[in-house]
C-alpha cells in the first residue's frame, strides 16, 4: 500500500465513531506507521508503544481532521510527534540494535537481495536520512510531503535522500556504485 492509496474518507468515518473504518485504517497503515516509528526510535518495543499511541490519538483526533488529500501525512505527523515526545521525556529503551529491515526504492532493491546486508546499509544512515528513505520507500510519499512532515525544505529532503542512497550504495558495493574495474 502506498500513502496515496489511503482513503481519506476512513478518517472522516472514524470521526463519526465508525469502528469498521478504524479497523480498515489500521489494517492499511499499521506496517507503515510501525516502520516509521522504528526508523526514528530504533527499538521494537518503543516503536510498538508509539504505534499504539498513534492509533489512539488518530481515532480521538479524527474529529479535528481537515480533508487536504494527505491522510498518511497527517498520520505520520502524529507518529513523528509522539516519537520525539518519547525521546524528549527519556522514556525510551537503550538502542538494542533491533532495527528491522525497511523497504527501499526499486533502485536499491535491484542491488540488494540479502536483508542482512540491507539492514547494515540502513544502519550507516543518520536518523534524518533513515527517516527520509523509510518515508519515501515504504509509504510512497513524495519528497514535498516528506518535507512537510519533517518540517524542512523540499530541497533539503531531496539532498538528504540522494546522499542517503549514495551512502547505502557505497556500503552495499564497497565502491560507491562505480564498479571495481575487474575482469568479468
Amino acid at each position: 500500500m502506498h500513502a496515496a492509496d489511503l482513503d481519506e474518507n476512513l478518517i472522516l468515518l472514524m470521526a463519526n465513531g465508525d469502528g469498521n473504518a478504524f479497523t480498515e485504517f489500521y489494517n492499511q497503515t499499521s506496517s507503515i506507521v510501525y516502520g516509521f516509528a522504528l526508523s526514528i526510535l530504533r527499538n521494537k518495543q518503543d516503536a510498538e508503544d508509539v504505534m499504539h499511541d498513534a492509533f489512539i490519538k488518530a481515532y480521538t483526533s479524527a474529529v479535528t481532521y481537515r480533508p487536504m488529500g494527505k491522510p498518511m501525512a497527517w498520520m505520520l505527523t502524529i507518529v513523528k510527534n509522539l516519537c520525539y515526545n518519547r525521546i524528549r521525556s527519556g522514556r525510551i529503551f537503550e538502542d538494542i540494535d533491533e532495527y528491522e529491515d525497511a523497504a527501499v526504492s526499486d533502485e536499491l532493491q535491484d542491488t540488494v537481495t540479502d536483508k542482512a546486508i540491507l539492514q547494515q546499509a540502513l544502519k550507516i544512515l543518520d536518523a534524518e536520512e533513515r527517516q527520509i528513505v523509510t518515508l519515501y520507500s515504504v509509504t510512497g510519499l513524495k519528497h514535498r510531503e516528506i518535507a512537510e512532515i519533517m518540517e524542512m525544505p523540499t530541497g533539503t529532503v531531496l539532498s538528504k535522500y540522494n546522499r542517503a542512497l549514495a551512502k547505502m550504495r557505497k556500503e552495499l558495493t564497497g565502491d560507491g556504485g562505480k564498479g571495481k574495474g575487474g575482469r568479468k
